[in-house]
């Protein structure tokens, strides 16, 4: 692998601007950049939340570029990069830029305006190629993937799991806005981007409740009413959080919890990333994809259907066409004792 170390860099640019999920399965490979290039400077190529929640934060980039809105890059609206912003970052004269943004399709043509000495990522069968790849196949995990790319360029590492660090900062964030927690507490996050990674509200109820635990229900404006129907089937009192952190102070909540229970989202790998046990619920593909790659701290229950409930469609071949039915839960078949064993568990 070391044959693949590039001699003389002073620049990397790394592209990568999506969701929390995808930037934390992606910081094994970017870790595992800055051991091989440690004294190179590493840019995060992201978007505003990205800046915002890394500023200040340890880890192994540099800084981070927020990308205005870029069709197929940062959004999905058709618009096109400004000129300015290629005038921008060619102006840094990067040695390497890396596409870990996913198949290439568009993000490669973007990765080789940037004039960099040298590019490597992922390609599509379709996707343009870059100086040194590695095809995208759509069921391989994300982790993985992404240290295969960064093993283009001679970096290895054993640590698969992400880590992020709690800053102080974060600290008194969570301090002034919830004050004082109670011992053993565990967050319950029952909402997911995706309605059909969704596992029953009463469920996640009934788990906090059989756990005996102080409880925290956590989600997003878009996720308010899902976490007001797990808190009106609770018999236990539990408090929500929806929005009233940033995501640094939400990130010092999960750490100061014993345990979170959650669908497949991003603040499960959060909550992983800060140490803290997860129990998730996953759906089959998915699992391949995005779930934890260890066991002692993280526990995925795996739902198998692998038809939509509602029309009987297969769910499992990449890029298939949506059958419209996005609010039916392909979760439903992993039970409350299957969650809770796993739950207490981590918990003894």
């Amino acid at each position: 692998m070391t044959a693949l170390l590039v001699e003389g860099v002073e620049r990397i640019a790394v592209l990568r601007a999506n969701a929390l999920g995808d930037l934390l399965l992606a910081l094994p490979a970017m870790e595992a950049l800055r051991r091989a290039y440690p004294s190179a400077k590493i840019t995060l190529l992201g978007r505003e939340w990205h800046a915002r929640f890394l500023r200040n934060r340890p880890g192994p980039m540099d800084e981070v570029v927020a990308l205005p809105p870029i069709s197929g890059v940062t959004s999905d609206d058709g618009s096109s990069a400004p000129g300015e912003i290629y005038e921008d970052l060619r102006a840094r004269r990067f040695d390497i830029a890396v596409q870990m943004h996913g198949g290439g399709r568009n993000s490669n043509p973007f990765i080789r305006r940037l004039g960099a000495g040298l590019t490597a990522g992922l390609c599509t069968p379709d996707a343009e190629r870059l100086d040194r790849w590695v095809p995208y196949i759509h069921y391989q995990h994300e982790t993985l993937r992404y240290l295969e790319v960064a093993g283009l360029l001679g970096a290895g590492t054993c640590d698969v799991e992400p880590r992020v660090a709690v800053i102080r900062e974060d600290w008194a964030e969570l301090n002034q806005t919830l004050g004082r927690l109670p011992r053993g507490l565990v967050a319950i996050h029952p909402g997911a981007g995706d309605p059909r990674r969704r596992w029953p509200p009463e469920r996640f109820a009934e788990v906090a409740d059989r756990l005996g635990r102080p409880v925290v229900v956590t989600g997003t404006e878009a996720e308010r009413d899902v976490v007001g129907q797990t808190l009106a089937a609770m018999k236990r009192p539990a408090r929500a959080v929806i929005d009233e952190l940033s995501l640094g102070g939400l990130t010092a909540l999960y750490a100061a919890c014993d345990l979170l229970v959650s669908n497949d989202t991003g603040p499960r790998h959060l909550a992983a990333a800060t140490g803290t046990p997860t129990v998730g619920v996953y759906w089959c593909g998915n699992l391949i994809n995005w779930g934890p790659l260890s066991r002692r701290l993280h526990r995925p229950l795996i739902s198998w259907t692998t038809r939509c409930p509602a029309c009987g469609r297969d769910g499992t071949s990449p890029g298939i066409e949506d059958c419209g039915h996005r609010s039916v839960s392909w979760v439903g078949d992993v039970t409350v004792d299957d969650v809770l064993d796993q739950a207490q568990d981590l918990l003894r």
